[in-house]
């Protein structure tokens, strides 16, 4: 195992205390803690012994390397203090978090999805603290640009999503695009597709070859979001789609833009790109059967590149088509942040812990684990292969393009509405007019009811 140093600008701040009116940081708090005068401070290593105990979704292979790295690194630095960790795919974790948050035992430190309907909810419900005090004395708010800290920061009653406070740090940039073989490209005597119109032709080039053209597994619903997605950034204004994708008021799904995005996915199901059954697919399977030689493309995440490269290796690219515009914007944002709850024993350890999974030497640790770090992209960024495409596509669309929000992070109930409404348009069960009209329905509703 590498061994890991922190760089002296961070070891600097090690003997900080700040005095501060928070909730008690160096204390168990419960679920509503109040707020009182108490002493902050980023040097634990006078604490007691302790365990931390942290749920994460770092489960994939480069994920996984990466936090157990980081975790056997902290725990040499800090041998007062263990780590429980406590490892759960995504969707598992949404559902545990739930009931575990409600419980004075709760987790110390968690990872909580961006969206209203988990890290606003357990905002809503003061289960999760806000981060401002630690991101002053840690100096966050240096280390990371506002258009990133804003997928972490809530209103204190979690009704205005991208203001007020911040609640978590993420470790990871995050962008979807498309991943392809190269392979397969030659043999159908094909570029890469420099935009929205040259791709159509390569999927239909595809399909009329015999192959593939697109991979999808949706059984679990949101993996079509982020095919969607992309789309809907090449014919909608990206203000427009930053608005709906947080769920703030001032737009409108029912857009003759929105229906143009919806009749483009529509379409590619009615021309047979996508594998048979794909909302009956596995997520999994989809990527592993790209990586299996079925299939020409995948538009997926950038967290798929680690495993399908060891798959693939050489013969994996990423690239994002241009927009119509001539510009770049697609879905994505960040990996899931990790936030400190409001039971959590002593979140001076807990902040301190953070601090060191996003400290500017981890950031290196990702990405010699093949993880996509959300700060130093560039600077970081491998010579070739499927990474540096994936570095260079972030860097590109974060400095002169739109990198635009999840849509599920709209309403508390929006995953589960577009999820079924994209899996309906797939099906040609519902229109592309209709499709629009049942995310306006839960879109509009929310925004009168969280006036």
């Amino acid at each position: 195992m590498r061994s890991f140093t922190r760089p002296a600008s961070v070891v600097v701040g090690v003997a900080l205390t700040v005095t501060l009116v928070s909730c008690a940081p160096g204390t168990g708090q419960g679920n509503a803690p109040e707020p009182q005068s108490t002493e902050i401070s980023t040097d634990i290593s006078g604490v007691d012994d302790m365990t931390l105990t942290v749920w994460d979704q770092e489960v994939r292979g480069a994920q996984n390397e990466q936090i157990e790295q980081l975790n056997a690194a902290f725990e040499e630095r800090y041998p007062n203090i263990t780590i429980e960790r406590n490892s759960q795919a995504f969707d598992d974790l949404n559902t545990t978090l739930r009931l575990a948050l409600t419980d004075n035992d709760a987790p110390d430190v968690v990872q909580a999805n961006n969206a209203r309907n988990t890290m606003g909810a357990f905002v809503a419900a003061d289960q999760l603290r806000p981060l401002d005090d630690y991101a002053d004395a840690y100096g966050w708010f240096d280390r990371y640009p506002a258009s990133i800290l804003q997928y972490s920061t809530y209103s204190d009653d979690a009704t205005v999503f991208g203001e007020g406070e911040l609640y978590g740090l993420p470790q990871t940039g995050e962008i979807v695009g498309v991943f392809y073989s190269k392979s397969k490209l030659e043999e159908l005597g094909l570029e890469v597709p420099s935009d929205w119109a040259a791709f159509d032709e390569a999927l239909a080039t595809a399909k009329s070859a015999g192959e593939i053209p697109l991979q999808l597994g949706n059984i679990e619903q949101w993996p079509a979001a982020h095919v969607f997605g992309p789309l809907q950034g090449n014919t909608v204004d990206v203000a427009d789609v930053t608005r709906l994708g947080l769920g703030n008021a001032g737009a409108s799904w029912t857009t003759p833009e929105n229906e143009q995005a919806a009749a483009a996915l529509q379409g590619w199901a009615t021309d047979g790109y996508f594998n048979d059954g794909a909302n009956g697919t596995d997520y999994d399977a989809a990527w592993q059967a790209l990586a299996a030689g079925n299939g020409v493309f995948l538009l997926g995440g950038s967290w798929l590149a680690a495993d399908l490269a060891d798959a693939m290796g050489d013969d994996l690219g990423f690239f994002l088509p241009e927009t119509d515009a001539g510009t770049l914007a697609t879905t994505g944002g960040t990996g899931v942040p990790f936030t400190i709850t409001s039971a959590a024993e002593n979140t001076d350890v807990a902040a301190a812990y953070i601090d060191f999974l996003t400290s500017d030497a981890a950031m290196e640790i990702l990405a010699e684990t093949g993880n996509l770090p959300v700060n130093r992209t560039a600077e970081l960024a491998p010579d070739s292969g499927v990474l540096a495409d994936v570095y260079t596509a972030f860097d590109a669309v974060t400095q002169g393009g739109s990198l635009l929000p999840y849509l599920d992070y709209a309403t508390p109930t929006f995953g589960e509405t577009i999820g079924s409404a994209l899996q309906d348009l797939l099906e040609g069960r519902t229109t592309p007019k209709q499709f629009t009209e049942a995310l306006e329905a839960d879109y509009a509703e929310f925004i009168d009811s969280n006036g």
